[in-house]
């Protein structure tokens, strides 16, 4: 039965690993899996400038009539997680997944995975009035990099879904933010810290005194701004000659976000002119946000798959990135979507086996509305 299937594939697909730049054997087991249910697939040329273990895979499932008459629509799912230092085991406790040890269960995104091959697998059998494209990205986890080295014009679809928040099914993402990643590297003057403190320059000082004058936190309902890395110095008795911080600024509003991240690069060299030491500031815009428009057809299309099912579409703002801002940078009209996953990144994440069952149920429902034209 396709509810046991997808089950059983949810637990293998958890239990192959796939960390960031190491996708090769997932990516593989999918094209194997595709494959066997009669589906061709291709894998892109994105692994080298992703710095991803394979490629993104995309795979096509033809329409019941003309595919080149049809409508196309394009479910997106990543096939990376973030490091773990365990084999993962899955767990169903009573109808919930769980990692049997201290580590990551995969559902992030592997859920998703699950469902767009399930999708896949029954529109193989039956097919749609509309065409089916699946794409399966690699190195989400680090920046989007699948998504942003993908040739989205290479895609039949003209919009997509990405079925990647870790919300409560029903959600629809209309809102994310643009991230800005920033390094600061400060380089002062070692010294003696107990014979000759004044001779020395501090990094670490320079570098705490410059984090202690910015607004971090919640900055407003749609920005936040963020240390999350300070690292320096080599001994308790040593004037710290050098000191590495990393933050981050992020916002709905982009011009909010390039304001906060340069209020950070001020504050950092400030302080270090303060201080008498060096520093080199990078700032790297990750990603970049955007908000759906009202009359989106794939926002149209969602809520109305959501309502068919049942289930009450809430429209929502998010302060994460996903595939879908790197799609929607290149001109693709991608729409966010909940996953009904809780806890990701860490050992207490779980998804329940009825999350699965109405996240197909809502792809299905997608397809449907989709081929209504």
């Amino acid at each position: 039965m396709s509810e046991e299937r997808l089950l059983e594939r949810f637990v293998r697909l958890c239990e192959i690993p796939s960390v960031t730049g190491e996708e090769r054997a997932l990516t593989d087991a999918l094209a194997a899996e595709l494959a066997a249910l009669g589906i061709a697939s291709r894998e892109d040329d994105a692994a080298g400038p992703a710095r991803a273990g394979a490629g993104n895979l995309i795979a096509q499932v033809p329409p019941a009539g003309d595919p080149e008459e049809a409508e196309w629509v394009a479910f997106f799912a990543h096939v990376d997680t973030v490091p773990h230092s365990e084999p993962i085991a899955v767990v169903d406790d009573d109808g919930v997944f769980r990692s049997a040890g201290p580590t990551i269960l995969g559902a992030d995104n592997k859920a998703a995975v699950t469902v767009v091959m399930e999708l896949g697998a029954k529109l193989a059998a039956v097919p749609a009035p509309v065409g089916l494209e699946m794409v399966f990205t690699v190195a989400e986890e680090q920046g989007l990099r699948g998504a942003a080295a993908l040739d989205v014009e290479s895609l039949r679809s003209g919009y997509g879904f990405v079925m990647d928040h870790a919300t409560a099914i029903g959600e629809v993402i209309v809102g994310a933010p643009t991230y800005k990643k920033l390094i600061a590297e400060f380089r002062g003057v070692e010294s003696h810290a107990g014979m000759r403190p004044e001779d020395g320059r501090s990094a670490i000082g320079a570098a705490t005194a410059a984090v202690a004058t910015m607004d971090l936190g919640r900055l407003d309902p749609d920005t936040t701004a963020n240390i999350g890395v300070i690292d320096g110095g080599t001994a308790p008795n040593v004037v710290a000659g050098r000191c590495h911080v990393e933050g981050e600024a992020r916002a709905l509003d982009a011009g909010r976000a390039e304001a906060v991240a340069q209020s950070m690069v001020d504050a950092f060299s400030w302080a270090a002119g303060e201080a008498g030491v060096d520093v080199d500031v990078l700032v790297e815009t990750y990603f970049r946000g955007y908000r759906i428009k009202p009359g989106s057809r794939p926002l149209a299309i969602a809520k109305a798959a959501l309502s068919s099912c049942g289930i009450d579409p809430v429209e929502i703002t998010t302060g994460g990135g996903s595939d879908a801002n790197a799609l929607r940078s290149a001109g693709f009209d991608a729409l966010l979507l909940a996953n009904g996953t809780w806890d990701n990144h860490t050992a207490d994440e779980w998804v329940s086996a009825d999350a699965l069952r109405q996240m197909l149920a809502v792809c299905e429902a997608i397809v449907s509305e989709a081929g209504r034209g």
